[in-house]
């Protein structure tokens, strides 16, 4: 296969003027290099997403299969639109920068990063209206796109992996394993993933992906270009890892789902993020700690039911009674303080 070429911000300029057919574009102000101001998004020896003047973002696909990715999500972007009360990039101008790799010029929706933002209130009501939205696009017009089906991931199998990691981090007093431990086997099956109809799955809701205001409201969701059709508990785990176990829960509340997806898409979040952070301390994994860290952090937020656990435990210790945590027997409160029907 041919290797593409290194993109630099004179190929880029030439690029942006080739797509619009004009020496600014409209995009902002020209450079002294002429043409409009271009820098790569993020550091990188081969950087493929470019802000272009303050308008405009320059997406280029570094090779057939990110080329195949970004084709169906310039299609499911628009298939999306009428159901996500979110704002949700456009592109004003497409076509190739090398042979057989696509490029897209997509407006640049204003806000910062989830990263940068907390998320209020109304955000969250802003992200319960995503997750809703996701649930009402047509599965078979998204599978038309070639929106793959993804079965869901076996939570015991990742639960195991992270004890091991969790092992690990606590030898390097990175993480205290305890609280995995609510996460019994007993506990692992009443959070298999129920059988029924696959849902549209954002399945990169992470605080990158997400446009938030500095007033905290949620104004946009990028990054489509990894969407499936599966388990609407993987993008509560990437909210809860993006912007907190405690508001991830209360989003997905609000859109309408109940106990069992939220706290699966938790246990999913806090199992990946243990995992991830070890495999990049022992260097099994090219991400750098320090987001690895935040993201394991929000995951492992303590959510309202593990508060009222937590009370419950106090209360029942005082009594010599034994408490399971969310090992104990599905739907019965009081004992586990979860009630997963």
């Amino acid at each position: 296969m041919t290797q593409a070429p290194t993109p630099t911000a004179d190929t880029v300029r030439r690029l942006v003027r080739s797509l619009l057919e004009d020496g600014t574009g409209g995009t902002g102000r020209p450079s002294a290099a002429g043409g409009p101001d271009v820098r790569p998004v993020a550091a990188g020896a081969d950087p493929t997403t470019w802000w272009v003047g303050t308008r405009h973002v320059l997406r280029l696909a570094a090779d057939r299969e990110a080329t195949v990715r970004q084709r169906r999500e310039l299609l499911l972007r628009e298939l999306v639109r009428p159901h996500v009360p979110l704002g949700v990039p456009t592109s004003v101008a497409r076509g190739e920068w090398a042979p057989g790799l696509s490029c897209t010029l997509d407006t640049r929706l204003p806000g910062g990063s989830g990263g940068e933002h907390d998320v209020s209130a109304l955000g969250e009501a802003d992200l319960a209206g995503l997750l809703t939205g996701l649930r009402e696009v047509p599965v078979r017009q998204a599978e038309a796109l070639g929106v793959p089906r993804v079965a869901p991931r076996d939570l015991g199998a990742l639960r195991r992996a992270a004890e091991h990691a969790a092992r690990r981090l606590a030898e390097a007093d990175e993480f205290d394993p305890a609280p995995l431990a609510r996460l019994t086997p007993s506990a692992t099956a009443q959070l298999t993933a129920q059988q029924g109809t696959p849902v549209l799955v954002h399945h990169a809701l992470t605080g990158e992906h997400l446009v938030v205001r500095a007033d905290g409201r949620v104004s946009a969701v990028l990054g489509w270009g990894d969407a499936v059709l599966g388990d609407p508990a993987e993008d509560i785990a990437g909210l809860a890892r993006a912007v907190g176990a405690p508001a991830a829960v209360r989003a997905a509340t609000l859109a309408g789902y109940g106990a069992r997806p939220c706290l699966r898409g938790l246990w999913l979040a806090r199992c990946d993020t243990v995992v991830r952070l070890a495999d990049a301390l022992t260097g099994h994994a090219p991400a750098p700690p320090a987001p690895l860290r935040s993201r394991l952090r929000r995951a492992w937020e303590a959510i309202l039911l593990e508060r009222v656990t937590e009370l419950r435990d106090e209360g029942a210790a005082r009594h010599g009674e034994d408490t399971a945590g969310l090992g104990g027997e599905a739907g019965r409160p009081g004992q586990d303080g979860y009630d997963i029907p």
